[in-house]
């Protein structure tokens, strides 16, 4: 069975969701959501996408855009980009 993607780019709007150095999280979840839909496109593997520009999807709006796009199937897969600030010099990951 193919898969479906929906790439979802958290925050946007007046979310900007975390912040260091004059970088904000919204944006940079944009951009890598457009390059993943350009790496599907090239697979041809079917996707959409939650937001293209920079708008505000609230919490309730957001799950039900994703699923209006291919539904609640089993072939969905929902991929949604977050980033996290640091503040230390730390190299590990704690979280994924």
């Amino acid at each position: 069975m193919a898969k479906k993607v929906v790439i979802d780019s958290g925050h946007g709007g007046v979310d900007g969701g975390s912040s260091g150095n004059g970088i904000l999280e919204k944006e940079y979840t944009l951009k890598i959501s457009n390059y993943i839909k350009k790496r599907l496109d090239e697979l041809g593997i079917e996707n959409a996408m939650t937001r293209t520009s920079d708008e505000l999807l609230d919490q309730s709006t957001r799950p039900k855009k994703a699923q209006s796009f291919f539904g609640k199937g089993n072939d969905v897969i929902v991929l949604s980009n977050h980033l996290n600030a640091g503040g230390g010099d730390s190299q590990s990951v704690t979280n994924v």
